[in-house]
């Protein structure tokens, strides 16, 4: 089992994982709604889009932009079930159990939090 930093060191070596980060309107998003309301929106998205044994459109269900988490999502290998299942070897066909939801949110919200804190101190 891999720590949170671990995994994220992983995806930010791999070439397609690394592309993404947050925008200046990702940015202000979070300013005006705060993380714990993008937690939220996390939780919500992984237990409609991800958790359920079945996804009719697996592999489409994910905007590339949209959301900070959306973006999250794509940058932790989060996106759909085959990635998951690629990345982190969760079988693609049963619903994902709280504990796994809760596993993939608090990886999201650590790559959004080093993301933001990182954007933020650029532009400081």
């Amino acid at each position: 089992m891999q720590t949170i930093d671990e995994a994220l060191e992983k995806l930010g070596r791999s070439d397609f994982r690394s592309r993404f980060s947050l925008s200046q309107k990702d940015m202000e998003y979070i300013d005006s709604k705060g993380l714990e309301t993008i937690r939220s929106h996390a939780e919500d998205f992984i237990k409609a889009r991800l958790a359920p044994s079945f996804i009719p459109n697996d592999g489409k269900q994910t905007p590339m932009r949209g959301h900070p988490v959306f973006k999250a999502q794509h940058a932790c290998a989060c996106c759909c079930r085959g990635c998951l299942n690629k990345w982190y070897r969760i079988p693609v066909d049963r619903e994902l159990s709280e504990i796994q939801q809760k596993k993939i949110v608090n990886l999201l919200m650590a790559w959004i939090e080093r993301e933001y804190k990182n954007n933020k101190n650029s532009h400081a």
